[in-house]
């Protein structure tokens, strides 16, 4: 049986809006700022990403990914974990290695605020399935 949510449309579109933070085009806008024109659509991009992925882990329409939507979290929270601690290592790296000189300047910020999210999610998620906020297994 296939996926009943359609998510390639918002992966494409979102990769698309993203890739355009990385150049010029975005015309000034009533504000008269092209960079700011560039982040509203890059973070436009963001969500689509995000909605995506959302609909292709998940297999519905959504926002929140709430543990009953989680098929085994008492095995996968150490992998939401680690991807999260990987964009907060890849922020430190990017700054240490000077390429960030090369990206949107809110991108540090970005990828702190996202990384921070799903470590907080992973480790919400671990102390209500293996930690000391599990429900106790009930015997029959």
């Amino acid at each position: 049986m296939g996926r009943t949510v359609e998510w390639r449309w918002f992966a494409a579109s979102g990769v698309v809006l993203v890739a355009q933070a990385f150049v010029d085009f975005t015309p000034e806008g009533p504000w008269n700022s092209r960079s700011f024109s560039r982040g509203i659509v890059g973070l436009v991009g963001l969500s689509l990403l995000y909605l995506s992925w959302f609909r292709w882990a998940f297999d519905r329409k959504g926002v929140a990914p709430t543990i009953n939507l989680w098929k085994t979290p008492q095995d996968t929270w150490q992998n939401v974990l680690i991807a999260g601690l990987s964009m907060l290592v890849a922020v430190k790296f990017l700054v240490w290695t000077g390429m960030d000189a090369h990206a949107p300047e809110p991108t540090g910020m970005i990828l702190t605020l996202v990384g921070s999210m799903v470590v907080l999610n992973a480790v919400y998620v671990g102390l209500l399935t293996v930690g000391p906020l599990a429900k106790p297994d009930e015997e029959e």
